[in-house]
């Protein structure tokens, strides 16, 4: 998988080229929302807002993570406010856009960084469905509730970035259940949302980031990265990168850049942000493997099919 994405390198784009110069300000002015702000990278995504004018609404399930964040933006320089709970309840996904609007005039950028482990060694073989239900909550359910609370606002002031956070393991490459399928589902609803909003003016895109957080460190994600590998599931390159993931901040500087109007024309785009390079999906199409025109012809046999899908 990592070969597949260098593959897709943009050109000589490294992360740090979205960084602007010292002391340019790429947000005044603007209110941004940062859910999963307290820790890991978007913790890193909404200090790197504030440090570009943003006001910045912090949200994560944890107070103490959200205190000590607001505390850091303020001690830069930085305008934010906090607020804990879950946004995959309806009502604290609310409370984010309303605060942002009622302490910066409105809400200009969005983004979703909250999410949860999969369970060690999970799989359809024995996940449970109080598990799948939590992982689709926290990586789905957060996004639908904030999207649908924030793109009204967006569309009637013809402006606005939402940025959600997708995996690599949309791809079925690390195994699991919800997890993946939180992901892929984040990926395909902001492709969805992003041609949606275009007339609008909103744009939504989708980062597949690679860093070191509490869900990419420690004995059972290292455990598990190795038994993925003996598995044939992951190759050598990409078990390497696994368990050596890059800061935070490398990924941090690709949602800086999509908030910002320097992507003014990006739109309905899955990126990766992993150490120091960065990527792009290519949008998926259809191999053709075979055609016949319905009103002339008897529908495909199965040694029809067998022909064209197993040579």
């Amino acid at each position: 998988m990592v070969q597949t994405v260098v593959q897709n390198y943009l050109g000589s784009l490294a992360m740090n080229g979205f960084v602007p110069a010292e002391g340019t300000e790429l947000l005044t002015g603007r209110g941004a929302v940062v859910v999963g702000g307290g820790s890991g990278i978007g913790a890193a995504v909404a200090d790197l807002l504030g440090r570009h004018g943003a006001g910045v609404v912090v949200n994560s399930r944890d107070q103490g993570a959200v205190d000590r964040r607001v505390a850091q933006i303020a001690a830069r320089g930085g305008d934010a406010i906090g607020i804990a709970g879950s946004a995959a309840e309806e009502g604290v996904a609310e409370e984010l856009v309303q605060a942002c609007v009622g302490a910066y005039g409105g809400i200009d950028v969005l983004i979703n960084c909250a999410g949860i482990a999969e369970p060690a060694q999970s799989s359809i073989l024995d996940v449970s469905t109080a598990q799948w239900r939590a992982l689709l909550d926290s990586h789905l359910t957060t996004v639908f509730n904030t999207c649908r609370a924030a793109a009204p606002l967006m569309t009637s002031s013809r402006r606005g970035s939402i940025i959600n956070t997708g995996s690599f393991a949309y791809l079925g490459d690390y195994g699991g259940t919800g997890y993946p399928a939180g992901k892929g589902a984040v990926t395909s609803l902001s492709l969805a949302m992003a041609a949606e909003l275009k007339e609008y003016g909103v744009r939504v895109n989708t980062v597949c980031p690679g860093a070191r957080t509490r869900l990419s460190t420690g004995p059972d994600y290292e455990a598990q990265m190795r038994r993925l590998h003996e598995r044939g599931l992951l190759d050598e390159v990409t078990l390497r990168g696994s368990l050596d993931p890059p800061p935070p901040e490398y990924a941090a500087a690709l949602y800086l850049f999509l908030a910002s109007e320097a992507s003014a024309a990006v739109t309905g785009d899955v990126f990766i942000a992993a150490g120091g390079f960065v990527g792009r999906f290519p949008r998926p199409v259809p191999d053709v493997l075979g055609y016949r025109d319905h009103l002339r012809a008897e529908p495909w046999s199965v040694a029809d099919l067998a022909a064209m899908i197993t040579k």
